[in-house]
């Protein structure tokens, strides 16, 4: 398994250059590293910032589970979305809205045919709301399919 959080790892995270804003560094409340995310006041509606993970070493014709944790706080603060880049433009998860303003655990299996991935993209996009955060930890990549809850 990789581990790509952001406190540590070995992970190649690249913002991308032609969106609108960039995620940033937060520290997490018990202070045990930091977290990625975009805070609820940046930017416009609609506009998009884009965080990218390189993955150049996926074997062909194999699977993978990628296991990540996110939060969607604050009212009407917009959409997560994951891309896979070899699969533009529709994306391979999205959610829109937090019940509440804890971390969640999402799962995508990635499977690699001929054309490999070689890497995904996570997209925040903004909403209405002028508080709250999008927010992206604990990215993992292990082979095989993803576990049962």
């Amino acid at each position: 398994s990789v581990d790509c959080s952001f406190s540590r790892g070995i992970c190649d995270w690249k913002q991308d250059a032609d969106d609108d804003f960039d995620w940033n560094p937060a520290d997490r409340d018990r202070g045990d590293g930091y977290y990625m995310a975009v805070p609820g006041f940046v930017g416009h509606k609609n506009d998009l910032g884009r965080l990218e993970l390189l993955l150049p070493d996926l074997k062909p014709k194999s699977s993978y589970c990628l296991i990540f944790s996110y939060r969607l706080a604050g009212d009407r603060v917009g959409k997560l979305r994951v891309f896979l880049a070899n699969q533009k433009p529709a994306s391979v998860w999205e959610e829109n809205k937090g019940k509440d303003e804890k971390w969640r655990t999402g799962k995508i299996e990635i499977f690699q045919g001929a054309e490999t991935n070689n890497s995904v993209i996570f997209e925040s996009e903004r909403g209405k709301g002028k508080t709250g955060e999008i927010a992206v930890d604990n990215v993992i990549l292990i082979s095989g399919l993803c576990p049962e809850d």
